[in-house]
C-alpha cells in the first residue's frame, strides 16, 4: 500500500483529501504545518507529500526547499496543493522543485491522474527488488 503524506493547516482540506485517497487504497497520514511534514518524512518516508503552499510554521516553499536540500529526501515526489491559480503561478511552483501542481478546490480526477503520474515515475526511478512483488501476492 503506498503512503501518502498530507501537509494542510485547513482541518476541512486535510479531511477532503484523506478521503479522496483513502478511497483509492492509499495509506494516508496528516501534518498541519511544513514542520511537521519534515518530522513525519524524518519518521516514516512517504511514497509522495500533497503540501499546502499557503501554512503557519513552516510554508509549502520553505519545506520543498528543505526537502531537496536533504540527499536522504531530495528525490521525494511532492504534490503542491494550493489556491493558488493566477497566471504564472504554476511555473513558479514548479520551478521552486513541485514535481505537479493541483489547484483548490480539489478535483478528484486531477487528483488521482496526478497520483498515478508521480507514483508511475517514482516506481520507475525505484524499482521494488526481484520477487518483493511475488511474495506479497502469495497466500491467495
Amino acid at each position: 500500500m503506498k503512503k501518502i503524506l498530507i501537509a494542510e493547516d485547513n482541518p476541512v482540506n486535510r479531511e477532503l483529501l484523506r478521503e479522496l485517497l483513502e478511497v483509492r487504497g492509499y495509506d494516508v497520514c496528516e501534518a498541519c504545518n511544513g514542520q511537521e511534514a519534515l518530522t513525519a518524512i524524518a519518521a516514516g518516508r512517504p511514497d509522495i507529500l500533497l503540501l499546502d503552499l499557503d501554512m503557519p510554521v513552516l510554508d509549502g516553499y520553505e519545506t520543498i526547499r528543505r526537502i531537496r536540500q536533504d540527499p536522504r529526501m531530495s528525490d521525494l515526489p511532492v504534490l503542491a496543493v494550493t489556491a493558488y491559480a493566477m497566471q504564472g503561478d504554476r511555473e513558479k511552483i514548479l520551478n521552486a522543485g513541485f514535481n505537479g501542481y493541483l489547484s483548490k478546490p480539489i478535483d478528484s480526477v486531477s487528483l488521482n491522474r496526478e497520483m498515478q503520474r508521480l507514483l508511475a515515475s517514482s516506481d520507475a526511478a525505484n524499482p521494488e527488488p526481484a520477487g518483493r512483488a511475488d511474495a506479497a501476492g502469495s497466500g491467495s
